[in-house]
This record gives C-alpha cells, structure tokens and sequence, in this order.
C-alpha cells in the first residue's frame, strides 16, 4: 500500500479523502494557495506545500506546479478530488511519466468518457440511447445561433470539459444563444482552462439520475445503485439521495447494467459516474460519464456501507475489488444537501466573508458495516439515524470569492425515506451558521415541499415552485402557534434575568407578568404562562395550550426545546423586544410584549426602505467583466447591462425596465462590494 498521498486538491473533497488515507494508515500531503494558507485542508494534512497565488488558473489547475509538488513531498499517489485536474489526461500523463499512482481511471478512459463530446460518440456507437444534438466543436457565436436552430430550442451550450454546473447556459432563443455561448466559453476556459464548446437539445421535465459505477484493472465491474439528482439550480446539484423514489428494479439494473458495460468498453479502472435524463416513462438516456468522484458520494455510501475513496485507492494500487455486484445491497435510505455560500433572498448569488459561527449539527453514525466496506450479514436495517457532515471550513475562516461557494455537505441516513427526511430537517434546523449568506433556509423549505416529499420533483424542480426567486418560508398556523408558545416561554426567563441583575436602584423592584403578546408572521397571539420547575405551560386566547420544556438560557443561539410533546429547534438571535428566530426555512422576527406595549406598537409609524429603483446596484462582491452601456444610452427591459464574475461564475446583470443611463460608476477589472452603485439611470 502506499505511503503518502498528495491531494490534488482542496476544500471539504481535501479533507474527505484525507479521513480515509488516515484511517488506512497513509499519509496525506496538501497543496494550497495564498487564499488558502489558513485551510482546514492544510491543517489536517501532515505536510502542504504553497503552489502559487489564489486563481486556480495560477494555482491548483497548473499541472507544472502540482508535479513540482509531488517531487517535493516524495508522495507515491494523487487523489485529484473532483474538479481542477480530476479529468484532466494530460496530468495523467504527467503523473504516470513521473511513475505516480493517479487515483483514478486510465489516460485513455478520461480521453474517451471525461470529453463530453468524445463519450456520446461512443455511446452511440455502443448502442446507448442519448440526447439529441451537435457533437463537433463550435467557432463562434454565430455558428452557435445556427446550430441551436438545426437542433431545436430549447438547448443547452456546454463546456467539454465541464463539469459542477460551469461554462452551462440554457438558450431559449437566438440572443441567448449568443449570450450564453460567450459566457460558457469565458467560464470554461477560467475554471478549466479548455474553453470548447457544444450544444444539445434541453430535455424539459427531465429526471436527473446517476449510477456509480467501481472498476478494478482485473476486469471486474460493478453498479452501487444509482443517485437522485433532480433538484438542480443553474444545473448544479442543490438535493441529492439514493436511492432514487423513481426508479424500480428492472430499470435500476437496467441502467446499471449499461453503465459497468460502457466503462469497461473503454477500459475503465476507479470510481466513476454515468449520467442519465429519465423521462417520465423510465426511460433514460446516456448524458456523459464523469471519470472521478462525485460531489455526492456519501449517499452512496451511506446505503451501501462502502467507502469509495478506499476502494479508489485500493484499485490505484493494483488490488482487485473486494465486492461482487451481490454484496451490493440497498440499506435504507441516505439524502444529502449542499450547504452553499449563497444568499437565497438574492436570487442566491455569491456571499463572501468570514465564518462568524460555524457549527454544525454533531455527526451521528448508523449501522454496523464491517472493516471491508460492506454492510454486516446482521446489520439490522432500521437500527436508529446517521448523520454526516463533509466539510472543508471552519468557524472563523473565510469563504474566498476565488472558489466553488460549497460550505459543507450535510447528509442523513435512515431506513426510510421519510424517516431519512426527517432526520434532515432537524439536522438543518440545528446548523449554526452565521457571518455570510447561505441557502440553509431554502433547504430547508424543499424539505418541507410537498413535491419533493411524495418524490415527484424533475430537473425544472426550482425553476416552477419558486419562478421569482426564494422569499422565505411563511409557516403554518399550527407552528407558528408552537414558535410563539416557545418564544413566549424563552422571554419569560430573560426576563427574570433581567430581575436579579445587580446594581438596581432601591425602591424598582421589576415584577415579570403572566400576559403577553406573541406577534410573529403578522399574526398576534395572547398569550398567559403558568410556570414551574420543569417548565412553563402556555395558554392561548382560544382555550389552547403548549407546555414548553427547555434548558435554553439567554445568549445560547441554539435552542433545543420540548413544545407539547415534539421536539423544536430553533436558531436564535436577539432583536429589541423579542428574537429573531429561524426554523424550517422561515427567518421571522418575533415579539414578545406586553399586552400595553403591543397596544403602543400598532401605533408605531413603518419605516420604508430607501429608492434604489433608478440604480443597478451589484447584487454580490464580485469583478466587473465588462460594461454593455454608455451614458445617455436608452436601455429596454431585459437587455444586458454589465456582467459580474464571482466564484467561478459569470452573472449577466439586465435592465428591470425601460430607462436611460445616466452616470457608470464601474468599469471592467472593478472590484465591488454588495450593493455598490454600478450604474444610475434618469
């Protein structure tokens, strides 16, 4: 077995590896950017070597400076994670010149399966079914207009060498075919240095769903089932889970079955994935091969009970698999979210900064599995939850806008898929996570989405139940009734607190009252508790009542309560008069007064929020790529004003409504904050 690892990359798939390496005894090397020199990667690695200034294009993508790395450090293997080299033959090459083990697939089977372009012509020659479209390399915009025409719109532009939802733009006309065939070309060529293009025909209501496949360089293939990845925004995976609620057996082997036949036609060796769109008749078409880890992984792991970044070692080092396709089984169900530095309430775009508080839910494991990666023969299913958190970040680190926004990975596992839901929605609710915008509270409400609970989502999933963007969850009456009951009990002990704090001038004793007025979401509750030593009972006006149960003590931002019975997890924050509070994707401002107060507060004037409706204002911290106006330019809704680029993404900023441009502020190479005036219109 080797001896030391070097980690072609960064990040929580850094980390993730290096947790395996640990465990089978190997030692692991880090390599890392200027950005990155305080990383949880570098820290956990036991040596890291600096490769160069924080783009990925000067560091982690150069090929020259990861070997120059691997001279240093003497390692004996390469994992490259997933994106930067992951698929990329010409490291391969340089690996194998070096005499390097790479920890994946053959020079030859990322030529022939990492190429988009290259695999669906070999899976149509292999007889597989795939998406209509042009396979050949396109020049330039204009011949892109023209194929998309022969094609059909809808279609999807594409980067070859793509991969994570960069260098993709969907184009429902001629304008966005040009727009987007620019835009992927300058994404591609940024995040992987390859900036070829091609389109396809865009399949609308599809189904995303994935197979994992494990080859060893004996000949030995097998399927571990398949991934549902159906919830999607801007074509990157949000939702993952396996398995799929879709699927049956004949076409989960079917579709498996193909997949192991597909990599082993082009000598496949490693983990590797094989995509396919599935109608809403089951069948399903060939979309590309992706030739190293998943993102999404650990669901697939979770059901299965084996490691895939062991056994990807384990192959590297010329071992046969240790499994057969029959020990492959099903084991409940496993569901992951990826928690994203990106602010839902703006249109989720990038959100930077530091980690003022990181804390997540505390990892639970689930199930006997054996040291070989496979489930025990008496592993009971249904024996209790997992919880899983993959993660490359830290409280009181900083998220770069030079990088992929993921935060974490939080997974859950449980012998149902209800169950599985569940557990995750109280995995989320207990995630602390403060300092940056992220998409926790959307999350969350997908959890909560009738759509996704009866498994009936496609690919258009949050393009239809959200069409104007996430705005927050409004909360059912009956929970909002146990949030008030909480927040009621919550404010009675800061008030007594505040009773016994010292100093106080004589003669003011503060008595703290039995009445209040709970007022959350619009909607006022009176309310009267009736405290003891185990907790406090809540009455309603109409006769109800909760008993609240909880250790919560003023200052905690988590709290863990017992609200007629059921469990409640609420993260907290302080405001004047109440709490802010946040639970199942809701973020709702709650006051607690008393019944003269809320009298006096109806009274209060509203304040309003500034006009910024004659400005475009930069909606993330981002670098202006270019300014499409001049001054005194007339502009019509729609038409693109300036593009930002932040996180590895291109951002086209259009005009809301017929204006004429009055003042720029920026011009391209800029670097803005959120909510800089870019542009100011007459």
């Amino acid at each position: 077995m080797f001896n030391k690892i070097l980690i072609a990359n960064r990040g929580e798939i850094a980390c993730r590896v290096m947790k395996t390496a640990r465990k089978m005894g190997i030692k692991t090397v880090a390599i890392y950017s200027e950005a990155d020199k305080q990383a949880l990667h570098v820290k956990m690695a036991d040596e890291a070597i600096h490769i160069g200034p924080p783009p990925a294009n000067q560091s982690y993508i150069v090929i020259d400076k990861v070997m120059d790395a691997i001279r240093q450090s003497g390692a004996e293997a390469v994992h490259p994670g997933y994106g930067f080299l992951s698929e990329n033959a010409k490291f391969a090459e340089a690996l194998a010149a070096e005499g390097v083990a790479f920890v994946g697939p053959p020079k030859g089977a990322i030529e022939s399966m990492g190429d988009k372009i290259t695999s669906k012509k070999i899976a149509q020659e292999a007889g597989v079914s795939t998406v209509p479209g042009y396979m050949g390399l396109i020049e330039d915009a204009e011949e892109a207009v023209k194929i998309s025409n022969e094609v059909g719109y809808p279609v999807m532009i594409k980067a070859s060498a793509g991969g994570g939802g960069k260098g993709m733009r969907i184009a429902w006309n001629d304008d966005e075919a040009r727009e987007g065939f620019q835009s992927s070309k300058n994404e591609a060529a940024n995040s992987f240095g390859d900036d070829r293009i091609f389109i396809e025909k865009f399949v609308t209501q599809p189904r995303h769903i994935e197979i994992q496949v494990l080859c060893d360089a004996h000949g030995n293939g097998i399927y571990l089932n398949e991934r549902e990845c159906s919830i999607q925004r801007r074509n990157q995976k949000v939702v993952e889970e396996a398995p799929s609620p879709f699927l049956d057996e004949a076409t989960r082997k079917a579709m498996g079955e193909q997949s192991v036949a597909l990599a082993k036609a082009v000598g496949y060796t490693s983990a590797g994935t094989v995509e396919f769109i599935v109608d809403g008749d089951k069948n399903f078409y060939f979309l590309e091969m992706n030739t190293r880890l998943q993102v999404e992984h650990p669901v697939t792991e979770l059901i299965t009970g084996v490691d895939l970044v062991e056994q990807m070692i384990r192959v590297a080092n010329g071992e046969p698999l240790s499994i057969t396709q029959d020990d492959v089984q099903i084991n409940g169900w496993a569901i992951e979210n990826r928690v994203y530095a990106e602010d839902p309430y703006r249109n989720f775009l990038p959100s930077i900064g530091r980690l003022t508080r990181y804390r997540p839910p505390a990892e639970i494991a689930a199930g006997p599995m054996q040291d070989n990666g496979k489930w025990a023969d008496d592993a009971s299913v249904g024996e209790g939850f997992a919880v899983r958190n993959d993660t490359g970040v830290f409280e009181g680190g900083e998220i770069s806008m030079y990088y992929d926004p993921m935060i974490a990975k939080l997974c859950t596992w449980a012998p149902t898929r209800g169950e599985a839901i569940e557990a995750m929605r109280n995995a989320l609710d207990g995630f602390e996570l403060e300092g940056i915008g992220h998409n926790l509270p959307f999350v969350s409400a997908v959890m909560d989405h009738p759509k996704f609970i009866s498994g009936e989502m496609t690919t258009a999933f949050i393009a239809e139940e959200y069409p104007e963007g996430f705005e927050g969850v409004d909360l059912p009456d009956a929970a909002l009734k146990r949030v008030a009951a909480a927040c009621s009990a919550m404010h009675r002990v800061a008030e007594i607190r505040r009773t016994r704090v010292s100093g106080r001038m004589d003669n003011h004793e503060r008595r703290v009252g039995t009445d209040w007025v709970v007022t959350l979401q619009g909607v006022e509750f009176a309310v009267q508790i009736d405290a003891d030593h185990e907790g406090s009972t809540v009455k309603f006006a109409d006769g109800s009542s909760l008993r609240v149960a909880s250790d919560w003590t003023p200052g905690d931002q988590l709290a863990e309560l017992t609200v007629g019975g059921e469990t409640l997890v609420l993260k907290v924050g302080k405001i004047s008069g109440g709490f802010r509070i946040r639970s199942r994707g809701a973020d709702l401002k709650v006051h607690v007064r008393t019944p003269r107060q809320a009298e006096l507060a109806k009274l209060m004037p509203e304040k309003l929020p500034p006009d910024t409706s004659k400005m475009l204002l930069c909606p993330m911290p981002g670098l202006i790529v270019k300014v499409d106006v001049d001054v005194g330019d007339e502009v019509q809704e729609g038409q693109a004003l300036c593009t930002v680029e932040a996180m590895k993404m291109e951002n086209i900023l259009r005009a809301e409504k017929k204006a004429v441009v009055k003042k720029i502020n920026a011009a391209a190479g800029d670097s803005l904050a959120v909510d800089d005036v870019i542009i100011e219109f007459e």
